[in-house]
């Protein structure tokens, strides 16, 4: 059995996630990776080939860590309950991931890539399949079609959105004061 690697792929990532969210996708450069985690260069090398496959891993990774927290609030039975816990898992998740939340929430995937790495096509072609599905769901079940899914989305996607979006990017992390107007906004819009 080997040696567990000194510089796992998680490491990496985490490092590449603090530099973007203090400045930018630029800042994440391959030597700027290294010297934030204190390893050689070759070890970023070794698990990613390229600096473009390293954020990328990074985006999807990202995306799929909040789209987890997201799913399993809009999966509770009680329609009213999972539309407001989906709606705040938002702004509690920017507290709880404030590095994630700047990179996934201040930067589009395409100002991290240049040109994305053809074996995540996989990966990009369903990574919001399970939301999609999830919200077109939630729309049946409330209304019992999905003729309402852009009140659903407004309420349960821009929303929170919108109320994280101008602390994430004044360096801030959402106050807990937002997480009552979510709460209003999306009772009152699907109410």
């Amino acid at each position: 059995m080997g040696r567990p690697p000194r510089f796992p792929a998680d490491a990496i990532l985490d490092g590449a996630a603090r530099l973007v969210a203090a400045g930018g996708p630029a800042a994440a450069t391959t030597s700027a990776v290294a010297a934030a985690i204190g390893a050689p260069s070759g070890s970023l090398y070794h698990r990613f080939a390229s600096r473009d496959l390293l954020l990328a891993r990074l985006w999807v990774r990202t995306v799929g860590r909040f789209q987890e927290v997201y799913l399993a609030a809009l999966a509770h039975p009680d329609l009213d309950r999972a539309a407001v816990d989906a709606a705040l898992a938002v702004p509690a998740w920017c507290r709880a991931h404030p590095d994630e939340a700047r990179v996934l929430l201040l930067h589009r995937r395409a100002d991290l890539v240049g040109r994305w790495p053809a074996e995540l096509d996989a990966d990009l072609a369903t990574l919001n399949d399970a939301v999609s599905a999830a919200l077109v769901d939630h729309t049946r079940r409330r209304y019992g079609s999905a003729a309402e899914l852009t009140r659903v989305v407004f309420a349960l996607v821009d929303v929170p959105y919108a109320a994280v979006h101008r602390h994430l990017a004044d360096g801030s992390a959402p106050p807990p004061e937002v997480d009552a107007l979510v709460r209003e906004t999306v009772t009152a819009l699907l109410r």
